[in-house]
């Protein structure tokens, strides 16, 4: 689990660690370009998506051009119990997700999933993602709007009708509001890089979406 890497500040401990894991970059997957797209529309729109640990799923999403703004937090559950210690008990129904803020004029909402699917995390991992295991770190997309969940589907079809992985999609699309994280959760990945978790299992993402798709990189 993540919890077993405490919060700690650069120095030798976490410099060593860093050097231990040999972190590079993931190959991002080779997926189809969706067949179905949602219009463009004006003014900022918005995505939410859970694949894990939200520092990771921010950094990726960062990166992307056309997106303004990424927070973390948690989607799926009530506001009552969205506080990580009460998520972190996989007894409220939330998963760790991200609201992306984006312009539809820049990047579209297929695009941004494709980036999803592709390297922000592995869609065929039930209820788990690299060290992190329960419901909160399961793949989910919570749809805005109709379109964003038809769009959704269609691209999940095209995607297991493709045979793009090798394992069943499990990504699941689900209703439910959005609560942004406490204040240390967020751009977490930019304020601890050397971070041994940011090192093991976020920094090869970021390398892995530069790396497979140029064009969408900042």
């Amino acid at each position: 689990m993540r919890s077993a890497f405490a919060l700690v500040g650069a120095g030798a401990a976490v410099a060593i660690a860093a050097l231990a894991t040999g972190a590079g970059a993931e190959q991002a997957r080779p997926l189809p370009v969706a067949k179905l797209d949602v219009a463009p529309a004006a003014g900022v729109q918005t995505a939410v998506f859970a694949g894990g640990c939200f520092w990771g799923m921010e950094a990726v999403f960062e990166q992307v051009k056309g997106v303004r703004a990424v927070t973390s937090g948690y989607a799926g559950g009530s506001a009552a119990t969205a506080t990580y210690d009460q998520v972190s008990s996989e007894t409220t129904g939330h998963a760790e997700a991200v609201r992306i803020s984006y312009d539809p004029r820049v990047v579209s909402y297929a695009t941004l999933l494709r980036v999803f699917f592709a390297i922000a995390h592995d869609p065929t991992q039930l209820n788990r993602q690299g060290p992190d295991t329960g419901s909160s770190y399961r793949s989910a997309i919570f749809p805005q709007t109709p379109e964003q969940a038809r769009v959704a589907r269609a691209y999940i079809a095209q995607l297991t009708a493709a045979r793009a992985f090798p394992q069943p999609i499990v990504t699941r699309l689900e209703r439910g509001g959005f609560y942004p994280a406490e204040a240390y959760h967020q751009d977490f990945y930019r304020k601890n890089p050397a971070h041994p978790y940011i090192v093991r299992w976020d920094r090869p993402k970021v390398a892995g979406f530069r790396a497979g798709f140029p064009a969408l990189a900042r």
